[in-house]
C-alpha cells in the first residue's frame, strides 16, 4: 500500500514534484498545501489545497510524510524555512529519489532531497537535507553537499568537492576537484571555479556577445 503524501507549493515545481512522485515512487499525493495568505484557488493538480497553518488538522503527521517543493529562492533560504517548519509540526519529509538515476553512495541522502533523473553519484558521496539536485549533473567521489543546496542540470562536480550549506549552482558549472564552496554563494551558469570559494561568493561567467554579422548572412547555415 502506498504511504499518503502532502506537497507544499504551488507553483511548476510542485507540479513537477506531484508528476515525479505519483509516476516514479511508493507515495500517493494526498492534498498540497501553501500558506494561507498566497492561496488563490482552493484546488491544484486536481487535489485540495490546504492552508499550512491548518495542515496538520486536516492531514496529521501520523498518517502523512511531506515534502517541500520549492526553489532556490534568496538562496534556498524560503525552502529551508518551510522544511524546518513541516519537522517542526512532527512530519517525517521524504525525498524523491529518480529511478532513472545512478546511485553509487549507498543511498547516504538526506531528507527533503528532490534528485532527478540522469544524476551520478559516485561512491562515497553524501547528500545533507533539503538538497535539489536537478536532471543530468556528475557528483564526483567523495563530495559533499550540505543542507538546504540546489544544484541545476548539467554541473560537474569534481571528486573530493565539499559544498557547504544553502549554495546555488548554475546549469553547466564546473568544480575542480578538492576545493571548498563557502556556505550561502551563487555559482552562476557555466562557471568554472578552479579554487576555494569563501563564504557568500558570488561568480557569473560572462554571457556569449551577439556577432556583428546577422543570420542571414551565413554562408553554411
Amino acid at each position: 500500500m502506498k504511504k499518503n503524501l502532502v506537497i507544499f507549493g504551488f507553483g511548476d515545481i510542485a507540479q513537477l514534484a506531484y508528476y515525479y512522485f505519483r509516476t516514479d515512487s511508493d507515495y500517493n499525493v494526498v492534498a498540497f498545501t501553501i500558506d494561507r495568505s498566497y492561496i488563490a484557488e482552493d484546488e491544484f493538480c486536481g487535489l485540495p489545497v490546504i492552508p499550512f497553518e491548518d495542515i496538520h488538522k486536516q492531514y496529521p503527521p501520523e498518517s502523512n510524510d511531506f515534502f517541500v517543493a520549492l526553489s532556490y529562492s534568496k538562496i534556498n533560504t524560503v525552502r529551508k524555512e518551510k522544511y524546518l517548519a513541516a519537522k517542526a509540526l512532527g512530519y517525517q519529509l521524504t525525498s524523491y529519489i529518480s529511478s532513472r538515476a545512478t546511485i553509487l553512495n549507498e543511498q547516504s541522502i538526506g531528507e527533503n532531497c528532490f534528485i532527478l533523473e540522469d544524476n551520478t553519484l559516485q561512491p562515497f558521496v553524501t547528500i545533507g537535507n533539503n538538497v535539489t539536485l536537478w536532471s543530468g549533473n556528475h557528483i564526483g567521489h567523495h563530495s559533499t553537499i550540505h543542507d538546504h543546496c540546489f544544484v541545476a542540470s548539467h554541473v560537474v562536480v569534481s571528486g573530493g568537492v565539499e559544498i557547504a550549506e544553502q549554495c546555488f549552482i548554475g546549469v553547466n558549472a564546473t568544480l575542480r576537484d578538492h576545493i571548498k564552496i563557502g556556505e550561502r554563494s551563487v555559482i552562476g551558469a557555466g562557471t568554472l571555479i578552479l579554487t576555494d570559494v569563501e563564504a557568500e561568493g558570488v561568480y557569473i561567467g560572462p554571457a556569449t556577445e551577439r556577432s556583428r554579422v546577422p543570420s542571414s548572412k551565413l554562408r553554411k547555415i
